[in-house]
């Protein structure tokens, strides 16, 4: 088939079929911004669905022959950067009396055509501003999309599934008055120990056989290895890199020690410089494998300067690839958190001056210190996290602090400051 053709079949194809059934996600990607609108984010974490979601809302006021979506990764398109304009060609021969200039072109996974950014661009300046792209890691990165596009655009992050996203996806929805029902109660925090477990996965979530998650998760895994750092920034020893990952996941919430990796790598007799295992902290981070934070201070410099903490995207991942977690929920809990957070667009720091406190989460609207302990119940524990949490208020000079815990629920006034104790299921399904 030729490749105009083609593009007919595939244009006609998505206005007789649509798109498939799906369930919202919370982020809602703007329409008519007069920007280019990039989707990027960790791999399978459902940015195609959110294009579909965006779809969806267009088609209340725009007939569905107004919109083109096309999925480069269809292996019936093999094409050049220089053919890429057979499309409006196409469009254009099958509705002549629709004018470009109205048309809502959704591209998924352009970057599998070598050069798309000129077109992009071209079709940008001279045709339509409704465009939309997506990008897998393992060949284009957020701030690649940025250079390429050159201001036009406006990126939105995609991550796995928030745990109110993860109730929705399961049919379940809770109520603040849910809390103080003990069956439901009960179903909410059954819920949420399987997120704290397996997490937020779109696929993930509907499989039912735990070792198949585990199975499904650690070829997610093998494939970011492999396809999005691997062949990507052409890493020489994988094994290498697979152990600086594992090493980061064993040090979830701790301050992050890459001259101690390297010392270990180097006593094992792998020979590697420092410089390489601070790049590939990096690379991990560009693939959205990894959340890095820093350490809070007044000071840029010392912030950007400080121990950073590493932790990872997404919980089943961290238990799909280390035994050391099974049962930690602790740590498993803190991991949660912070991506709770990053995926609602807080910056995420954490404290540490005479006391330490796990996080400081900063929005255009407040400032929170917060504490995460999975349990209160030991003593000690609790007068641990209430003395980081208060130096960290008066540090910050706010109010309110908050702890985080599995099941813990109490408000308290200490010295002038407001203490919640809430559990997480409930804050992120209700406050959050």
């Amino acid at each position: 088939m030729k490749r105009k053709e083609l593009f007919k079949q595939l244009i006609i194809e998505f206005h007789q079929y649509g798109i498939p059934d799906f369930i919202e996600r919370e982020l809602k990607l703007p329409v008519n911004t007069g920007k280019i609108i990039s989707v990027i984010g960790v791999r399978r974490s459902g940015k195609t669905y959110l294009i579909f979601q965006t779809i969806k809302k267009l088609l209340e006021n725009v007939p569905i022959e107004r919109i083109i979506y096309i999925n480069f990764e269809d292996e019936r398109i093999n094409i050049t950067s220089e053919e890429l304009s057979l499309i409006l060609e196409a469009y254009k021969e099958l509705y002549p009396n629709i004018p470009l200039k109205d048309l809502y072109l959704f591209f998924d996974e352009i970057q599998n055509i070598t050069g798309w950014e000129k077109f992009i661009r071209r079709v940008y300046d001279r045709y339509t501003k409704n465009i939309y792209i997506t990008g897998s890691n393992s060949k284009l990165l957020s701030k690649e999309i940025a250079t390429a596009l050159r201001g036009r655009t406006l990126s939105y992050e995609v991550f796995p599934l928030s745990f109110k996203e993860y109730l929705a996806f399961k049919d379940l929805s809770f109520e603040e008055k849910d809390f103080y029902n003990i069956e439901k109660r009960g179903l909410w925090k059954k819920e949420f120990l399987g997120y704290l477990e397996y997490g937020g996965f779109p696929e993930v979530v509907y499989l039912n056989d735990k070792n198949l998650k585990l199975k499904t998760l650690q070829n997610y895994f093998e494939v970011m290895i492999y396809k999005d750092l691997v062949e990507r920034f052409e890493i020489k020893n994988p094994l290498i890199l697979k152990y600086f990952i594992k090493r980061i996941i064993e040090n979830l919430g701790k301050p992050l020690s890459v001259n101690n990796i390297f010392n270990e790598l180097k006593s094992q007799g792998y020979k590697i410089s420092k410089d390489a295992l601070y790049q590939y902290l990096e690379y991990i981070e560009d693939i959205y494998l990894s959340i890095i934070i820093k350490k809070y201070s007044k000071s840029i410099l010392k912030s950007e300067l400080s121990q950073k903490k590493a932790y990872i995207v997404d919980n089943g991942l961290v238990n799909a690839l280390s035994f050391s977690f099974k049962g930690v929920y602790g740590t498993l809990l803190e991991n949660l958190v912070v991506k709770e957070f990053r995926l609602r667009g807080y910056e995420i720091f954490y404290f540490k001056e005479n006391k330490e406190c796990d996080l400081i989460i900063l929005n255009k609207y407040q400032t929170m210190p917060i504490q995460v302990s999975y349990s209160l119940s030991d003593k000690k524990t609790m007068e641990r996290e209430l003395n980081g949490l208060l130096e960290a208020v008066k540090f910050l000079n706010v109010k309110k602090g908050v702890i985080l815990t599995f099941d813990d629920f109490d408000t308290t006034t200490i010295d002038g400051v407001e203490v919640q104790i809430l559990p997480a299921y409930y804050y992120f399904t209700v406050l959050a």
